[in-house]
């Protein structure tokens, strides 16, 4: 399993990046403690997780606390030992939407096409809600992640280009 984290943190002088290694993380606390440990006094923390251009994780902290996760497909947890990790204890279906509302279908602008724009075999799991205060709507970021043909570097750079900080996450993936 190949994988990518990238966490973004934020205080008083703008957003920072970082690459940070998951390896030999033991249980879902231990990925939080690397995310803390980017910056401290960080105002809010985010961790992306992006693995086998398939499955993307989000975690974030606020002022080092209140751990929540979002993940793109609950299929990540039976993929691997990482995907375990990160989303083997969320419930199976994703929180932040108004009763039961749905992921709508990302229009493609051509009315004739005969193959879904949503991917249908997608699961999200965890809180969709949890960047909706830094302008990613549960329902924006359930549609970058059922899009069809999006992958999880594509939805990380569309995430970090609402929030300011898409050229620090580009550079850690030049290195």
């Amino acid at each position: 399993m190949s994988y990518f984290a990238a966490a973004v943190v934020r205080d008083d002088s703008g957003w920072t990046a970082a690459e940070v290694s998951l390896r030999g993380a033991t249980d879902i606390d231990e990925v939080a403690d690397r995310l803390r440990d980017v910056d401290q006094e960080a105002d809010v923390s985010l961790l992306f997780v992006e693995a086998d251009d398939a499955y993307l994780v989000v975690l974030r902290l606020d002022e080092g606390d209140d751990l929540r996760v979002f993940g793109s497909d609950s299929a990540f947890a039976e993929e691997s030992a990482l995907g375990s990790l990160l989303v083997g204890d969320l419930k199976t279906s994703v929180t932040g939407l108004d009763g039961d509302e749905e992921p709508r279908p990302v229009s493609s602008g051509d009315e004739e096409s005969e193959q879904p724009v949503v991917d249908p075999e997608a699961d999200p799991v965890g809180d969709a809600d949890l960047l909706a205060n830094l302008g990613i709507s549960a329902q924006k970021l359930l549609t970058l992640c059922t899009h069809e043909g999006m992958m999880p570097a594509d939805v990380t750079a569309e995430i970090c280009q609402v929030l300011g900080c898409v050229d620090e996450v580009e550079e850690l993936r030049e290195v």
